[in-house]
This record gives C-alpha cells, structure tokens and sequence, in this order.
C-alpha cells in the first residue's frame, strides 16, 4: 500500500508545473504543427487524430445530452462514424451533430489551458485516460488499431520521455489540433458545395432545425478560428507577460 508521501510525490509528479519551454520551442512546434496540416501527404496520416477527436466529441455529447451510445468506428480514409440512440430531433440531437466539427479546436484549446499552467504530463496523462475510455466505444478494428496506437504513444512519452522531449511533443499536440480543427470545416464545405457531402454534420443539423447547413459551416468555423486564436495567444502569453 502506498505511503502517505508516496501519494504527496505522485500528486506533485502529476500536478506540478513544470519549467517554461523556450519561445523557440513554442513558435516552432507551431511551425512545425501547421506545416503538416498544409502538406497533403502529412495531413492525410495526421488527420486520424483529428478524426478521433471528432467522433470523441460526438460521443461525449450524446451521453452528457441523454442518448444512448451505440459505438464509433474510425476509418482508414479518416472519416468516422458515431452511432446513438434516441430522438432523431430535439436538442440532444442537435448538440450531438454540433460537436463533431468543434471538438478537435475546442479540445485543443482546454490543451493550451493547461499548458500555460505548466502542467505537461496532466496534459498528457488526461489524454491517455480519455483515449481509454474511448477505446471502450470502439467497433472496428482500423478504430481499436488507431486509438492503443495513438494512446500507446502518449504514454510512452508521458511516462519514458525526459521533460524537453514531454514539451515538445505536448505544444506540437495542442498546436496541431488547434491549426487542424479549422481545416476540415473548409473541406467540409468544398464537398457540400460539390454535392458530394448530402448527409454531413451541417445538412443534418439543417434538416432539424431548418437553418440553412452554410450557417452551421460558418458556425463550425468561427469557433475554431476563435479557439485557434485564444489557444495561440495561451500558448504565447507566458512570454508576453515576461515581455511587459
């Protein structure tokens, strides 16, 4: 059984801050994070992440809305599906359609929240035990394959990785899904605009509530863009404070 400042150091291991990483270190993880959602070979690897983060929000939404969560299966050409159970209608099917698009920004920037606290292995740890308990919803293997992937590297860098490779990894994660989130709303509506798209989050959501899916699009975008915007100015804002 664990001594009582057994437990004191594990709490202090987990929820202590940690130094401040170099501005360097920041700006190019960013650099680094927006190169790959720009290059079309690195985005259509990276954007797994994304993808479960995206189904991860769905899921989050139905259960705290009251729906029945069937499953989620994750795909190798980086879509995904949630299934729940439920009105077809009404608020808790609204919010469940909403939080797809939103979830990798708004994930992102509780990720930068975090960080501007110094806390980069509870960063880390959070997601491991987040991806865990996704894995439980998971119905296909391409999903199980993705997600103990994903969380096995997490956990290796949390718990192996020394602490400069831990804020590396950590700001280019935030940094990724902050810049990330805002790139599938825009491929979201090139494909409605195409008409290849009929059935996606935004036309869903306007068959429920009779609001045109481009105002939904343009919904998913201004909360990503304003995510993005507060989760960079977070990440940076230790060295501003240190500038003024």
């Amino acid at each position: 059984m664990m001594s009582v400042d057994g437990l004191t150091d594990a709490w202090d291991w987990l929820f202590g801050g940690q130094p401040d990483p170099p501005l360097l270190l920041v700006i190019l993880t960013g650099v680094a994070a927006l190169a790959v959602v720009l290059t079309r070979m690195a985005w259509r690897i990276a954007r797994n992440a994304i993808t479960i983060a995206h189904e991860g929000g769905h899921a989050l939404l139905a259960l705290v809305t009251g729906r029945k969560l069937r499953g989620i299966r994750l795909h190798s050409d980086t879509s995904g599906l949630t299934l729940s159970a439920g009105r077809p209608t009404g608020p808790g099917m609204v919010f469940t359609l909403l939080a797809g698009y939103v979830a990798p920004s708004l994930i992102g920037l509780g990720g930068a929240w975090v960080l501007a606290g110094n806390r980069i292995r509870l960063l880390l740890w959070v997601t491991v035990v987040l991806l865990l308990a996704m894995l439980v919803m998971i119905r296909n293997v391409f999903g199980i394959v993705s997600i103990v992937v994903t969380g096995g590297v997490v956990f290796v860098v949390s718990w192996f990785a020394s602490p400069d490779v831990q804020s590396v990894f950590a700001y280019a994660s935030v940094w990724f899904l902050l810049l990330g989130g805002v790139r599938p709303v825009g491929e979201l509506q090139t494909l409605r605009a195409r008409g290849h798209l009929p059935d996606s989050d935004a036309d869903q959501l306007a068959g429920i509530t009779h609001v045109p899916g481009i105002v939904w699009v343009g919904f998913f975008g201004l909360v990503n863009l304003g995510a993005l915007a507060l989760g960079g100015y977070l990440l940076v804002k230790p060295f501003v404070d240190d500038l003024l």
